[in-house]
């Protein structure tokens, strides 16, 4: 009986081992499937599309709100999980939402329906040759954000241009983050300066390593996406100069006349 009794113990630990084992096993299983539903996407900046888009703790409708964004705005995507984005909104929430309601940005090509108010007969992208490569990407995202809003894309004016990326060197240069320069004033003295007419005139500047985050950082801010959306401004001339410890410097200048 002592040996019957010593077997029924010895086989009831195996049993629980044997539970134990593939319970560990199911969860790991469950755990990398889990991981696997996490993927990367060729594109970090993505704009709102619905009227106003729930940002939730997780991937799913289920989890709560942990913040709100409004169409037009700009979010930072970081992942995708089934059908939806691991993004950062205003206020540094980080959640998910919904991947059919915000449309990804990819840098100089999903910017036709801005381009397609600049003038340029064609219809492509209108490609303005005094601009570098920073410059014409910020121009593209700017003007994209004021036709979505039902504005008339802004237009390029050469001297304009020149004075912005003449703020933003000196900006570098002198090592300063100021709407006042040191050698020209604000930038109404400046504009008078260079001898540009104006109704008009306001200016954005900012710090940033990348240039659709230094839009999003406009977009944000009150007084900067005022300026973005303001429809007396139809001139504008933007200056993008690598340095600082930002990584870039913008300065873009806005006119109405």
């Amino acid at each position: 009986m002592k040996v019957v009794g010593f077997a029924k113990k010895r086989l009831t630990r195996v049993l629980i081992l044997i539970v134990f084992v593939f319970v560990f096993v199911v969860s790991g299983m469950s755990m990398s499937f889990g991981m696997q539903h996490y993927y990367k996407v060729d594109f970090s900046t993505a704009i709102v599309t619905a009227s106003t888009l729930n940002v939730r703790a997780g991937p799913g409708t289920q989890y709560k709100v942990v913040a709100t964004v409004k169409k037009n705005e700009y979010i930072r995507v970081f992942a995708g999980v089934g059908n939806w984005y691991i993004v950062q909104v205003e206020g540094d929430y980080v959640g998910a939402v919904s991947k059919q309601y915000v449309k990804p940005i990819y840098p100089g090509i999903n910017t036709g329906s801005a381009s397609q108010s600049t003038g340029n007969s064609g219809g492509s992208k209108a490609i303005t040759s005094d601009m570098n490569v920073d410059e014409q990407e910020v121009f593209d995202l700017i003007n994209r954000h004021r036709t979505d809003s039902g504005l008339a894309a802004l237009k390029s004016d050469p001297e304009v241009q020149r004075i912005a990326r003449i703020k933003a060197k000196e900006m570098v240069d002198s090592n300063y983050f100021s709407h006042t320069s040191p050698t020209y004033g604000s930038p109404f003295d400046m504009l008078k300066k260079f001898g540009v007419p104006y109704k008009s005139a306001g200016e954005n500047i900012a710090g940033n390593s990348s240039n659709s985050e230094a839009v999003i950082a406009w977009m944000n801010s009150s007084g900067h996406r005022a300026n973005i959306l303001n429809s007396s401004y139809n001139y504008t001339g933007i200056g993008v100069v690598t340095g600082s410890k930002y990584g870039k410097i913008y300065v873009q200048m806005f006119v109405g006349r």
